[in-house]
């Protein structure tokens, strides 16, 4: 909402050009405007409220030369506040910078990178297409898209950082499960970049994963917002896609919170 204009030719000057849309596009036309418009032979996408640290460039451009046959990059990130301040790190990878092991299976299994840490080639994108289905782990299905065609590039050094923003549960898609619902259609989707005998495997992995997602999703929104229905919504959409004993224990104490009010 900022003068963004502005602030581009004050820290750059003529050096970065400035397009924005004509009306409120959605963040699906956002980045496909993004791709259509880009020049560079490697493409970030950079949310505004994102960050990268120092040094951040260097070595993504340092991974592409010296393994010029993969197809993205990323590093590992911190998750920070809204105040800049760190909550933690996303778990490491490998150990050393190279190229991902078993990335297919890897990244199939649950979302492990944030825009913010990725850098992909624009002849990738060229080729596999852009962003589609969904508005919520839209980027989760185009990692694996990549990995299924290309080796992947990775650095365990921290060097992006990716904002939680605490009323970002609060969200309409939140309330209504549409998150929940959008993650389902990526699993579906990731199965054809899989191996035949691992689709089973890593499916019912990343339900497990999710549906546990979905309960801590259904705390925040009952702890900060007293949202007794959208809270409702997420332990459905958990329940629809596992039902092990620790996340049947999670709804049972979820639901004694709600019934004491507490």
């Amino acid at each position: 909402d900022a003068d963004v204009s502005g602030l581009v030719r004050k820290v750059a000057g003529d050096r970065i050009t400035c397009f924005r849309q004509p009306t409120n596009a959605g963040s699906l036309r956002n980045f496909h405007t993004c791709l259509e418009r880009s020049r560079g032979r490697l493409i970030h996408l950079l949310h505004g409220d994102d960050l990268v640290r120092p040094g951040f460039y260097e070595k993504m451009e340092n991974l592409f030369a010296q393994y010029p046959s993969i197809g993205a990059a990323f590093c590992r990130f911190a998750y920070i506040n809204e105040a800049g301040r760190t909550l933690f790190h996303q778990d490491p990878e490998m150990k050393e910078a190279g190229i991902l092991e078993s990335g297919v299976s890897r990244l199939s299994e649950k979302q492990r990178i944030q825009y913010v840490a990725r850098v992909v080639r624009r002849d990738v994108y060229k080729q596999l297409g852009g962003f589609y289905g969904v508005e919520y782990g839209e980027d989760w299905e185009m990692w694996v898209r990549i990995a299924a065609r290309y080796p992947v590039g990775y650095t365990p050094e921290v060097l992006a950082e990716y904002r939680k923003h605490y009323n970002s549960v609060s969200g309409n898609a939140f309330v209504t499960g549409a998150n929940m619902r959008s993650l389902e259609w990526a699993m579906e989707r990731i199965q054809q970049y899989l191996p035949a005998d691992e689709r089973a495997r890593i499916l019912g992995e990343s339900r497990r994963f999710y549906a546990h997602y979905a309960l801590r999703v259904a705390n925040s929104l009952w702890m900060n917002f007293k949202d007794r229905r959208a809270a409702s919504v997420q332990v459905a959409q958990a329940w629809k896609m596992s039902r092990d004993a620790n996340l049947v224990y999670k709804i049972l104490k979820l639901y004694t919170k709600i019934i004491l009010n507490i």
